[in-house]
Order: C-alpha cells, then sequence, then structure tokens
C-alpha cells in the first residue's frame, strides 16, 4: 500500500497526552513564531477544522496543528 503526503504550512501546536483521572484533557502548547512546510502522512490525518489538523503523534498521543492553508484548499486536497 502506497503512502499519501500532503504538504501543509504550520505553525503552533497542541499536543493531546491523553485524559487525568477526571476525564480532563492533559495538552501541552508549544508557541512556533513562523509558519514552516511539514510534510504529513494523509493516513495520519483524523480532522480538519478552518485552524487545526488533527493528526496521530507517537505513544497514542494527538497533535492539533495550526496551518496556514485555507480550509476549502486542505479540503480539496485531502478529497482528491
Amino acid at each position: 500500500m502506497e503512502t499519501k503526503f500532503i504538504e501543509l504550512n504550520l505553525k503552533s501546536h497542541i499536543i493531546s497526552h491523553g485524559y487525568d483521572e477526571n476525564n480532563k484533557e492533559i495538552t501541552e502548547e508549544i508557541i512556533v513564531g513562523e509558519f514552516s512546510p511539514k510534510l504529513i502522512a494523509i493516513n495520519r490525518i483524523k480532522s480538519l477544522s478552518k485552524k487545526y489538523v488533527l493528526t496521530d503523534y507517537i505513544d497514542g498521543r494527538l497533535i492539533y496543528w495550526e496551518y496556514q492553508e485555507s480550509y476549502d484548499l486542505v479540503k480539496k486536497q485531502l478529497l482528491e
């Protein structure tokens, strides 16, 4: 099976480390000053909002990446 990628300009992100004993999400916010290009395997993408693309990370974690492109452009690329 061939892995397909999408190139996005990504910036700040939020890492979700799971949930505490009260079912509250444990997050870590990483602030980055500039967008930079990154290739993401499409099969790692879980969802897309107007501000964030949610992807798998290591050890069951998730990452909410802030992206620069328009929602409609990214949606179109993912649906091709």
